[in-house]
């Protein structure tokens, strides 16, 4: 690969004749190695060092910037590195420690790495990848740059697990679209929470003319189409005890019969599975069988719900946005609307986010901006309890009514008082001191009150001036 390139630097005494015998390897085998300084271009470094300290760990959370770019650490084989200190490197951000006193040896692990880092993130700009994802957080950057060099780089089968509408079939898609086969065929996608325990058989494996009633002609299963390609089975934690063990056999086998018939047919595919149930903890249980789940989980991934990942609401919320007005300018997003988006709570996730940029834009008229007043009414937030928020059109509307049936202005305001003072003490079950509080009045005011014959916890008096009230 051409133009490898990385930084070198040197942290808490590694020794610098063995930092320049690094430099001079890595530029054997083609690799440019530039001082780190403000302005440098590579994401690839190379931090040598010979003990772990504070001040290295430090310097790799600094110079991963949260894990945007990787860093190699290369342990000086004077020092002392134990198996824990490894493990906070990589917490504190390195993507990998080598300790090897041969320093071309390591120049030549540093090297492949940084060629395949490389190609990932060639393959990552892409149009046909990066219009499938737009997220820019740091976690959902470095989630998708791992499936896709797992994707690249192995035929592992991959377990994708989530919540509902988080994009697990997206990453199949992204899979699929990255495997490196170059002869594969299609990707054929199953959804496991619509096969019935009766024609699960004929769904997975096909069935002959005749095999049972209503089969009129010869049928391919999934696993005969997925024959050469990538088979996605969605939701996989749907699927019945009886109907892993079907799918087991043939997983392993790589082979199947169809219903009705005594061939085997063998099959050849990349499977890929996914679930928003915890798989494990259905394998503890018994609900699911842990030679299947072993046998597909060769690669396991997480995508994060989007409350863990507040940075992508607003790239994703644009991005909905262009592709609702795919023959036009999109319209930008207000500043209270993107206020709106980044505070409320998405139980659905992405496909949640993406029916709340829908529904601003049915409302949208005009060119330039989707103001507040394009968020549905029964969408707006919850008003802060010391705002008059409860002076609107529902508080307005009985309001109107009693002026037009003759009631005055005195006789409003005492209506209000009383079904107030009714329904906090209704709500407080008769404990006038909690009511008080409540209402910003003494307990001693509501005593009073019924001394006076006036109501508090029975239903509101009517007809007081022949006037009847809600």
């Amino acid at each position: 690969m051409q133009n490898v390139s990385c930084w070198l630097h040197t942290v808490n005494g590694a020794s610098e004749p063995r930092q320049g015998d690094l430099t001079k390897s890595l530029a054997k085998r083609g690799v440019k190695v530039e001082p780190l300084q403000s302005g440098t271009l590579t994401h690839f470094g190379v931090c040598t060092f010979c003990i772990n300290t504070p001040e290295l760990r430090g310097f790799l959370r600094h110079a991963t910037r949260g894990g945007e770019d990787r860093v190699i650490a290369v342990a000086d084989p004077r020092g002392s590195l134990g198996g824990q200190a490894c493990w906070d490197l990589l917490q504190a951000g390195a993507s990998d420690v080598l300790v090897n006193p041969d320093h071309d040896q390591v120049a030549e692990e540093i090297k492949s790495r940084i060629e395949r880092w490389q190609c990932v993130d060639q393959l990552l700009k892409e149009p046909s990848i990066s219009s499938l994802f737009v997220a820019k957080s740091h976690l959902s950057r470095a989630i998708v740059r791992d499936i896709v060099d797992i994707a690249r780089f192995s035929t592992a089968n991959v377990l994708i697990l989530g919540e509902t509408g988080t994009g697990k079939e997206i990453v199949a898609k992204l899979i699929h679209l990255v495997d490196s086969r170059p002869d594969k065929r299609d990707l054929v996608i199953l959804d496991c929470s619509t096969v019935v325990q009766e024609l699960s058989g004929s769904e997975f494996f096909g069935h002959e003319r005749g095999a049972f009633t209503g089969a009129i002609t010869e049928r391919h299963g999934a696993f005969a189409l997925a024959n050469g390609g990538t088979l996605f089975l969605d939701e996989i934690g749907e699927l019945s005890l009886p109907l892993q063990a079907q799918l087991l056999r043939a997983v392993q086998e790589g082979a199947y019969k169809r219903v009705g018939g005594n061939t085997w047919r063998r099959s050849q595919f990349r499977l890929l599975c996914a679930t928003n149930r915890d798989l494990w903890n259905l394998v503890r249980k018994g609900e699911f069988r842990a030679d299947l789940y072993y046998r597909i989980a060769g690669f396991v991934t997480r995508l994060p719900p989007l409350r863990e990942r507040h940075e992508d609401i607003i790239p994703l919320a644009e991005h909905f946005l262009r592709q609702a007005c795919p023959n036009c300018a999109a319209p930008k997003l207000d500043e209270a609307v993107r206020d709106y988006l980044l505070r409320r709570e998405y139980p659905g996730n992405v496909r949640d986010l993406q029916q709340a940029v829908l529904r601003l834009t049915y409302r949208h008229a005009g060119q330039r901006s989707l103001s507040i007043g394009c968020i549905p009414p029964e969408e707006w937030p919850v008003c802060d309890p010391s705002e008059n928020c409860w002076l609107d059109l529902h508080f307005e509307g009985p309001i109107k009514r009693a002026v037009g049936l003759g009631a005055g202005l005195k006789e409003i305001g005492r209506a209000a008082e009383d079904v107030a003072i009714r329904c906090v003490t209704e709500e407080e079950e008769g404990n006038l001191q909690r009511a008080a509080r409540r209402l910003g009045v003494t307990d001693r005011a509501l005593q009073l009150r019924r001394a006076n014959g006036r109501p508090i916890d029975q239903g509101l008096l009517t007809n007081r001036t022949n006037h009847h009230f809600p």
